[in-house]
């Protein structure tokens, strides 16, 4: 059985390849003086540069720990080291993590493109970006994701990660959401959850635990789970070895990967 063991280090130690150069950046037509820098085949520009090319009336600013960009009709926050940036309500995943260099925010162009409602193309040949405004207002949380989702899931996520990093919580989110998509599961979040088969499919339903108020930190892996961050693959199950002495999914499905106490099986 092939093993894969997974391990992500949150924080401003964040390891990434050498910078190569990108191409010229333009917003809605007008280059753009954005920094971009490409790292792990990601392209990354300064937040200030492209919220305000994007948003002129914005007010952007440091503020404690993170860069905090202000517009008509959006909040946006980022953290230097954070794998995730904020708006309005929303959780946007950014793998390699927010970046700050030489006094600069730097964030990748997809990603502060889809906090903000625009549109990006690249230019495989000569690396250039190029971003579009939106013609719409900016959405909310409260918009964006189904308020039953985000309860159950960011309860089932907690009661069954609550000890774990941030990554961890993530793939427990991914195999919910897995098993939703998959003709095997029910296919709502909440059906997945009270799944009653084989005496039921979560402990902490049948604890009690999913009722606990989640975590802060279970509701922001909700959220990035629901935008569509990805940390587990194809995963629909998993447990914790150490914790149980029912293997039976470890002898029958086909591993993916360790994500802190919990390992993961398709």
């Amino acid at each position: 059985m092939k093993r894969l063991f997974v391990s992500l280090a949150l924080g401003l130690s964040l390891t990434l390849t050498p910078p190569l150069a990108a191409g010229e950046v333009t917003v809605d037509g007008r280059a753009v003086e954005a920094a971009a820098t490409v790292r792990e085949n990601t392209t990354y520009v300064s937040l200030r540069a492209v919220v305000q090319a994007l948003a002129p009336e914005a007010g952007i600013q440091w503020t404690g720990s993170c860069a905090l960009a202000e517009g008509e009709d959006f909040t946006l926050t980022a953290q230097p080291g954070n794998c995730w940036l904020e708006v309005n309500g929303r959780a946007l995943y950014v793998p390699q993590g927010v970046l700050l260099e030489e006094g600069r925010t730097l964030v990748p162009v997809r990603v502060l493109a889809q906090a903000l409602g625009a549109a990006v193309d690249w230019d495989s040949a000569t690396g250039e970006v190029t971003v579009t405004s939106g013609t719409g207002e900016v959405p909310t949380g409260s918009e964006v994701y189904d308020a039953g989702d985000l309860y159950w899931l960011s309860r089932i996520i907690s009661a069954e990660s609550r000890g774990e990093p941030l990554l961890g919580k993530l793939a427990v989110g991914n195999v919910v959401l897995n098993r939703a998509a998959h003709p095997d599961f029910p296919d709502t979040i909440y059906d997945v959850i009270f799944d009653s088969r084989w005496g039921g499919q979560f402990e902490p339903v049948r604890n009690g635990a999913i009722y606990d108020e989640p975590t802060e930190e279970s509701v922001l892996a909700a959220k990035l789970v629901l935008e569509g961050a990805s940390v587990a693959g194809d995963s629909l199950y998993f447990l914790a070895p150490a914790l149980t002495d029912d293997h039976w999914i470890m002898d029958n499905r086909d591993y993916v990967a360790t994500i802190g106490v919990h390992w993961f099986y398709r």
